[in-house]
């Protein structure tokens, strides 16, 4: 009797009324918000535009989903198209079957097309969007408990998977390989963002760290797993893809360090014109709100504090010599004393013409004096 397991859900669908909810499909449209949210955050902590990520996201998701469930049907294409299978099956994407590797590619076609419609560049933002996306697979491969799909070899550990009898399986306690790679994916998540900030990883290299350390566990996860595959060397095709795309992505992280060091230091040039412009701007404005208050209502000119020739210089002003003001200090007595001799010699005349004034009024009154006398002479002899 088994004492512990981890129980599968009974079915991976929940209706509500005529409409079905996956959980395969909640689960890939709950990563994506995670991935776009988590990657926003990033985006505008480098300098970038609030909403760019999102922007983006609407070319890439799409190219992503057609991406991965290309590679699923190609690379398992006898679960479709060999004899009692129907075609029509391809499309049901809601059942699973996405390749991750399929995903990325296409994925990236489609981010580099909404990059180069903004005039971002593509490493900038798949470094902005690598440990998102980490995330996203984790949220993702919570689809397949649902479908009980892709779990790995019986096993008896306390963690194993219960898995019920259906179509292409047996009951059974196995491998809880979406849990290993749920736990992976987390770890991979933080390990990037923590590398990406100690070492300044840019151009590239933290989405290609991300790729490399994803690889690296996909590698025993895959070894793990039982279900229908193909084997090359008997070993699983998707190994061989792990451990060829990680030795990729290493070789690209090396020679890129090397090439282009450090980090971009504009991510959205846009923005970054845009600020500059507005910088611009408000420096203007600032200068044309302070010309007035210093210039000279008169001729618009700004004071320099120095005399032009119209006017003298003012002797407390710091563009005055001190020896000008002690010329001006030593000359006011003897300009004072020049004043008063000339008042003096003004008051002078005055008082000479007044005295003169005088002296002929009273001979004019001697001369009447006189006249009367003698009329009054003339008269008494009479």
């Amino acid at each position: 009797m088994d004492l512990a397991y981890i129980p599968s859900p009974s079915t991976g669908v929940i209706h509500l009324g005529p409409i079905p909810l996956r959980g395969y499909a909640f689960c890939i449209i709950l990563g994506v918000f995670v991935a776009v949210w988590l990657g926003n955050k990033r985006w505008v902590a480098r300098g970038g535009t609030a909403g760019t990520v999102a922007d983006i996201a609407v070319w890439a998701v799409p190219f992503g989903l057609v991406g991965g469930r290309l590679y699923h049907v190609i690379t398992d294409y006898q679960l479709y198209f060999s004899e009692g299978k129907n075609w029509v099956d391809a499309f049901k994407i809601w059942e699973g079957g996405l390749g991750i590797w399929g995903a990325i590619a296409l994925g990236a076609v489609g981010a580099w097309i909404g990059c180069r419609r903004r005039g971002i560049p593509l490493p900038a933002y798949a470094d902005a969007i690598a440990p998102g996306i980490a995330l996203a697979q984790g949220i993702g491969r919570w689809g397949n408990w649902f479908n009980q799909e892709l779990y790995g070899k019986p096993t008896d550990l306390p963690w194993a998977l219960k898995i019920s009898a259906g179509p292409n399986r047996d009951a059974g306690l196995y491998h809880p390989t979406f849990l290993y790679e749920f736990l992976w994916d987390i770890a991979v998540a933080f390990f990037v963002i923590w590398a990406g900030r100690r070492f300044k990883m840019g151009h590239g290299r933290t989405f290609a760290l991300y790729v490399a350390a994803y690889c690296a566990g996909r590698t025993w996860t895959e070894y793990l797993r039982i279900d229908e595959a193909h084997h090359i060397f008997g070993v699983r095709l998707n190994v061989w893809t792990a451990i060829l795309v990680g030795l990729l992505a290493i070789v690209y992280i090396v020679i890129s360090a090397k090439v282009r060091p450090g980090q971009e230091e504009v991510v959205e040039p846009r923005k970054a014109a845009e600020v500059k412009a507005a910088g611009t701007a408000k420096d203007d404005a600032e200068g044309a709100d302070a010309e007035p208050k210093d210039a000279d209502p008169k001729d618009g000119k700004k004071p320099t504090g120095k005399p032009t020739g119209k006017e003298p210089a003012d002797p407390l002003s710091k563009d005055a010599k001190a020896e000008d003001t002690k010329a001006e200090t030593k000359t006011e007595p003897k300009d004072k004393a020049e004043d008063a001799a000339k008042s003096e010699d003004d008051t002078e005349p005055k008082a000479k013409a007044k005295a003169e004034d005088e002296d002929e009024v009273k001979a004019e009154d001697e001369v009447k004096a006189e006249d009367q006398d003698e009329v009054k002479d003339g008269a008494g002899k009479r």
